[in-house]
């Protein structure tokens, strides 16, 4: 791909971000330069509070707002669907990419790889986390996870089909599984902090616990209703 022509489409599914929405975009805006970045697509799924409201009023960059029904694999084949960049990059609303993440992208994907990701950290300094962070940075397929964000190039997205809505949670890994079939996974040498939170809500070893499990369910052939139950009845 020549240089110049390729731009990236951040795509962010929401729902009930008011707390953390704000601040990514200014982040994104303030950390990435126009030049790269297409644009930024928060895709809103059904959230009641004041989500979409803070988007809406979003003026330093060009944010668009988009409505889809709730789900992050809908929400971000939707995303993507209405993305001009040629080159997508799916981010989760608590999750802060390096400074100049999109050179960084774009450097990747000027040497060919056609997807990939970021290490990761958690902003937590728990010895497990710390771990967990650290590991990341191995290109390994057990490794990875949505959180560590996703870039990828639009043609592929499409060739393999986009993330399959069937799957509430796991989409991420069913899509990065597809990417490794192929051999088209790298993973960007810089950390990107994403939150804590929902171990901090559940316990760490408790949510550690029903990730492996839903890991190894998935591994003996779980359907998606059943890893979407299990997370339901064991995380909420």
């Amino acid at each position: 791909m020549a240089k110049d022509l390729n731009k990236i489409s951040i795509i962010i599914p929401v729902l009930n971000e008011a707390e953390n929405i704000g601040r990514l975009l200014r982040y994104l805006t303030e950390n990435s330069s126009s030049k790269n970045v297409s644009e930024i697509i928060v895709v809103d799924g059904e959230s009641t509070d004041r989500t979409a409201e803070i988007v809406k009023n979003f003026t330093l960059t060009d944010v668009k707002l988009i409505s889809s029904k709730k789900g992050r694999a809908k929400q971000m084949n939707v995303g993507a669907k209405a993305s001009t960049g040629n080159i997508l990059y799916f981010l989760h609303a608590d999750t802060f990419p390096p400074k100049d993440f999109d050179q960084f992208i774009l450097d990747k994907i000027q040497k060919g790889h056609e997807a990939g990701c970021f290490r990761m950290q958690f902003d937590s300094n728990h010895w497990w986390l710390k771990l967990a962070g650290w590991l990341t940075k191995f290109n390994l397929k057990v490794c990875r996870g949505g959180d560590q964000s996703l870039f990828i190039t639009k043609a592929l997205f499409i060739t393999i089909g986009g993330y399959d809505e069937n799957y509430i949670i796991y989409e991420d890994n069913i899509l990065i599984n597809e990417l490794y079939k192929r051999n088209k996974f790298t993973v960007i040498n810089q950390k990107i902090t994403t939150s804590a939170r929902l171990y901090k809500k559940v316990g760490v070893w408790k949510l550690q616990y029903y990730y492996l499990a839903i890991y190894l369910k998935k591994w003996f052939g779980a359907s998606a209703s059943e890893l979407h139950n299990y997370y339901k009845k064991r995380i909420g």
